[in-house]
């Protein structure tokens, strides 16, 4: 731990009294409620002071050390991260006044969050979509991978926003915000969806296991090995927030090299690539292709994650210089770990378009089959490329398991108050995933095809579950007794919604094209139906409830029968 910035956090703090001291006077820089200062420390002062309670409350204590500065450990509810277990950002105290100028030491003290953040663009399921995409669409759907992967990062940079300003994460804040009822429909929906992605991930790791043991692992055993990455995450955990980090940019390296490598062996066109980003193009024939490059961009336990992961950073949130910083350095990094999550997925669709466009074997490509058509198309060269598929797919399966546990804790967490262990709170979350996905495994490793439909399935499931973590997510970011100052404007609102609005849209197509082509029979269509306007109604629910248009309806039906 670096001292400086500590060392420049206390110089900023005056000396307490213990002697009763007027109220302090009110910040108009930050509006928020004070049950919203997560990261409060209570002086050991305030209890020989009657009366004092509020305001040492909001004073570090300095006897405390720098570990408890900005800190408040609340026995009763479930925190993201111990204040022990967070790297200290201080600010520059002799700059009062004005954010601070760009340093590149503190953009790598924030650097992290974003990169754990951007393996949900490289896991399992979003590289069969882009295998899927290059084999079927070639290079044209290039541009809309690109206008996906930014449409993402505009939610995530919100996501994060919510999390440094409020000091909670996005399933802390459902819990306090929303009823009872709504909360555990949110938290049901938000298992479900982890469940649904941890299972991709866990299939596409098994698959990589598989190809790299020659077939001597089955499907199943890959999945009890992957399982055990748990342990591993728990064990990682106990060396530090940045060793952790350090093993997923290791995972996205790896990822980065393997997939470079292959695109560097079939040599895809320049000029088709450079015309597929820039040129927009869309065909009747590649719409199913073009909605799942979308669909897969936005993964609901993703949106959860990020808001808890920047809160793995000490800094002090009743500061809005420092927290405008934060946000500030965390947006950079977020756009850079997503420029690298955007160049690899770039690499496997151009690598399968280059190979697979135009052939018989274009419809028929998956995960299972991809590095054994990539063997008989390109052959061994210094390293068999069958290889070099299964060590990237072995990463990306790796690094996503671990950071769905990783979720998990914090829906569970969050959504459920829970104050658990986090070996047992991580072993309660991965039994979540992995004993549906042995079950599948077991069902499911007879063919190709199978997997493909099991993998059309999931994509559905996630698709479903979007609404759910989106719309919380852009209601709460424009509260302003949440977020104060760091409020989002008008601007970013109609932008935001709008993305939303395009992305439930793109993804209620996949599910009425699925749903169609699926369902039959009169009773199963019923059933269907009765699901689907329930769900319609709880999305309305959401969107209306605490928002501007709810807001403007309850003052107009109150004045017209008043």
């Amino acid at each position: 731990m670096d001292p400086a910035p500590v060392d420049s956090a206390f110089s900023a703090v005056p000396t307490v009294s213990p002697a009763p001291a007027p109220a302090p006077a009110p910040n108009p820089s930050n509006n928020k409620k004070p049950s919203f200062y997560p990261l409060r420390v209570l002086s050991p002062m305030a209890s020989s002071h009657p009366g004092d309670e509020e305001e040492s409350s909001l004073l570090p204590s300095l006897s405390a050390g720098p570990d408890s500065l900005y800190d408040e450990e609340d026995d009763t509810e479930e925190r993201a991260y111990d204040a022990r277990e967070k790297i200290v950002v201080g600010i520059d105290a002799d700059e009062p006044g004005a954010v601070p100028t760009f340093s590149w030491r503190k953009l790598w003290l924030f650097t992290g969050p974003g990169f754990l953040m951007s393996i949900a663009f490289l896991d399992p399921g979003n590289l069969e979509g882009d295998l899927q995409a290059g084999a079927v669409a070639g290079y044209s759907l290039l541009w809309l991978l690109f206008w996906a992967t930014a449409m993402g990062l505009l939610i995530q940079m919100l996501s994060a926003r919510l999390g440094v300003a409020t000091g909670k994460h996005l399933a802390e804040l459902c819990r306090e915000e929303y009823p009872g009822w709504a909360r555990l429909a949110l938290w049901f929906m938000a298992e479900v969806a982890l469940i649904g992605a941890d299972i991709q991930e866990v299939i596409g790791s098994a698959i990589a296991i598989k190809i790299l043991s020659r077939g001597v692992l089955p499907l199943w055993a890959g999945v009890v090995i992957t399982a055990m990455d748990c342990f591993m995450f728990l064990f990682l955990e106990n060396y530090g927030v940045r060793k952790l980090e350090a093993v997923f940019a290791f995972l996205i390296a790896t990822m980065g090299i393997s997939f470079a490598w292959m695109f560097g062996e079939t040599k895809p066109s320049g000029k088709q690539l450079l015309i597929g980003v820039l040129v927009p193009k869309l065909s009747s024939k590649t719409i199913r292709q073009a909605v799942g490059v979308v669909g897969c961009v936005i993964m609901p336990h993703n949106v959860f994650l990020h808001s808890a992961l920047v809160q793995s950073r000490k800094i002090d949130p009743n500061n809005e210089i420092c927290v405008r910083e934060a946000i500030n350095y965390y947006s950079i990094e977020s756009s850079l770990a997503l420029i690298v999550s955007f160049t690899i997925n770039l690499f496997v669709t151009t690598v399968f378009a280059k190979g697979f466009y135009g052939t018989k074997e274009a419809n028929s490509i998956g995960l299972e089959n991809a590095g054994k058509f990539l063997q008989e198309k390109y052959g061994g060269g210094l390293f068999p490329i069958l290889y070099i598929w299964g060590i990237g797919l072995l990463a990306a399966g790796q690094s996503s398991t671990i950071t769905g546990t990783y979720a998990g804790q914090f829906i569970m967490g969050g959504f459920l108050n829970l104050r658990l262990k986090k070996w047992i709170r991580a072993l309660f979350t991965r039994s979540f995933a992995i004993v549906p996905t042995i079950i599948v495994a077991l069902f499911f490793d007879s063919s190709d095809s199978t997997l493909d439909i099991l993998n059309e399935w999931l994509n559905v499931l996630q698709s479903v579950q979007i609404p759910f973590a989106l719309i919380p997510l852009l209601t709460l970011v424009s509260k302003e007794h949440l977020m104060g100052v760091f409020k989002i404007g008008a601007t970013i609102q109609m932008v935001t919604w709008t993305v939303a609005a395009l992305l439930i849209i793109i993804n209620g197509y996949l599910l009425l094209e699925f749903f169609s082509s699926e369902i039959h029979g009169p009773l199963l269509g019923s059933i269907v139906c009765i699901a689907v306007a329930v769900y319609v109604a709880f999305i309305i629910y959401l969107i209306l409830r605490g928002g501007e248009l709810s807001t403007r309806l309850a003052s107009a039906f109150r004045w017209r029968f008043s």
